[in-house]
């Protein structure tokens, strides 16, 4: 697991929202704390106040396409500057004792794909694992990622670091044929577990026992939208609570007929209680 990307800029000004996205939680382990920036004494800087937190590794994403933030040459920025992407890496590295990984992506558009040959040189820069993204900052999300560069990186004789595959990993079919066809040694699942959080369950148990798991119930769906908004509540308190829970509940119940109407309150509302009786009265019309 990682932790929401932090800013190094609001981590070395001692922003509290940006400290307070570096409480890890024993049940959340191994987790990485992940850092993004430009600016390269601003992320050495905070990637050891992130050590300080006590995670389990240090992850650098260049792998952001928000134009806010790549803009600036941060995230995915970055991959227009790759010698002070691997200056910055090679700092950090040497800054903090636990393991560095990094995140980007496949270059900054479709003629300046540079990853086969960037990899090599963040592996060199003393990184433990790296995650690729198989689109360019250019795409952002659009399109199909393509898994070809992925797979070259990780058949390279000189790569030796774990190579982790992300993009498009909707079904546990995927992600097998991720492992199977492009060799990588794991796979990243971000956007697929918005309002679809069992799918890591899924997939485990698909590349287990090659079997698929049962759909869940809309009852079941129902139990466990329960429980995340309770959680959401708990860390996160009310408002920010409800609100974060808005794109996860707005996909619980996909594929579900005439519930048009009932997506749009579970989106609008405010009220905690009025949320658990929305939950309720799915499972009462549609369980």
């Amino acid at each position: 697991m990682f932790t929401e990307f932090i800013s190094s800029d609001g981590l070395i000004r001692d922003a509290a929202k940006t400290i307070a996205k570096m409480q890890v939680t024993d049940a959340e382990r191994p987790i990485g704390i992940q850092i993004y920036g430009h600016i390269p004494d601003a992320l050495v800087e905070a990637a050891v106040r992130a050590e300080a937190a006590g995670p389990d590794l240090i992850d650098i994403n260049f792998g952001c396409p928000v134009t806010k933030i790549a803009r600036r040459g941060a995230g995915s920025g970055m991959m227009r500057e790759p010698d002070k992407m691997v200056e910055i890496t090679r700092r950090v590295v040497e800054s903090v004792k636990l393991p560095v990984t990094v995140k980007t992506r496949l270059g900054w558009d479709e003629n300046s794909k540079i990853i086969v040959e960037l990899a090599e040189r963040l592996q060199d820069a003393g990184i433990s694992a790296l995650t690729i993204h198989g689109r360019t900052r250019a795409q952002l999300y659009k399109g199909a990622a393509d898994w070809t560069l992925i797979g070259e990186v990780k058949r390279n004789p000189r790569m030796h670091i774990p190579i982790i595959g992300n993009g498009d990993i909707t079904t546990p079919e995927g992600a097998k044929e991720a492992f199977d066809r492009y060799g990588v040694d794991g796979i990243m699942i971000g956007r697929a577990s918005f309002g679809h959080p069992w799918i890591f369950k899924e997939v485990k148990h698909y590349l287990a026992t090659g079997e698929l798991l049962p759909p869940m119930t809309v009852r079941e769906r129902v139990a466990l939208a329960h429980r995340h908004l309770d959680k959401s509540l708990a860390i996160k308190g009310e408002k920010v609570g409800i609100l974060e829970m808005r794109r996860h509940l707005s996909c619980y119940f996909k594929g579900l007929e005439n519930f048009r109407e009932t997506r749009l309150k579970l989106v609008t509302e405010t009220d905690p209680a009025a949320v658990h009786a929305l939950l309720d009265h799915i499972a009462e019309v549609w369980g």
